[in-house]
């Protein structure tokens, strides 16, 4: 598996100032660490970032974060931060993980095809638009897929039914429902409220022992929104 490379640079500077510093000369301030890593405070490309999160896999994509004067080592982006304004990125925390060893993170889970029971009246209902995996890094998928075509009314998806590429596991029981065509009468019951906060919908929680963000291309120096990123606060305390 190629690695995509990160270049960073140690950083001693804190606080705003030191953080006003580096990102006037092309950087932002970062963070690496891990079970086997003591957090240690680096300075990153934020052109470099944009370019994995803008990627395929986004922030599941596994990185080499070549630090200068230290031992490279693999990382994931375990969280960023951009401004809220100018979407500019202004934190990265990165998480160490093992090429040999499983890792948790998030995929999507796209739907595919048209259920058989919305002719008789029924709605397609997705509860998991994200879904919690186990697997080695170079087997992490871009998404999962299942094709909901022959779900008739009342029908459901569950973590069991679900098509799953080698070396992947989902990590919610077996019987838990991820999709069901809801007739109107449940509807009416249950009423509004699919997607990812729907009752039984997991917390987002996709750390190494760790959705993509955002899809799309976002220019050089934007960070594209994404679910997983956090507009910086007032404070700033990573720094």
């Amino acid at each position: 598996m190629e690695l995509r490379k990160i270049e960073a640079t140690p950083r001693t500077a804190a606080g705003k100032g030191g953080a006003r510093r580096l990102r006037a000369e092309g950087k932002i301030p970062a963070v690496a660490y891990g079970a086997e890593l003591a957090p240690e405070s680096i300075a990153v490309s934020p052109r470099e970032l944009v370019e994995v999160i803008s990627s395929e896999l986004g922030r599941n994509t596994p990185i080499e974060l070549a630090v200068e004067g230290a031992a490279s080592r693999t990382v994931l982006v375990r969280e960023y931060q951009y401004h809220p304004v100018s979407r500019e990125l202004l934190h990265v925390d990165f998480m160490q993980i093992h090429l040999d060893r499983a890792v948790e993170v998030e995929v999507p889970l796209e739907l595919t095809g048209k259920p058989q029971g919305i002719a008789k009246g029924g709605t397609l209902r997705q509860v998991y638009r994200k879904l919690p995996v186990a697997c080695l890094p170079s087997l992490i998928p871009v998404k999962l897929t299942h094709d909901v075509t022959e779900l008739d009314l009342d029908d459901t998806v569950t973590t069991a039914g679900l098509s799953l590429p080698a070396g992947v596991v989902v990590r919610l029981p077996p019987a838990q429902t991820l999709a069901a065509v809801v007739s109107e009468s449940k509807r009416g019951a249950e009423g509004e409220g699919e997607g990812e906060g729907a009752p039984g919908a997991p917390a987002a929680a996709a750390a190494p022992a760790d959705a993509k963000a955002a899809a799309g291309k976002a220019p050089a120096g934007k960070a594209p929104a994404a679910a997983a990123a956090k507009p910086a606060a007032k404070s700033d305390k990573k720094k």
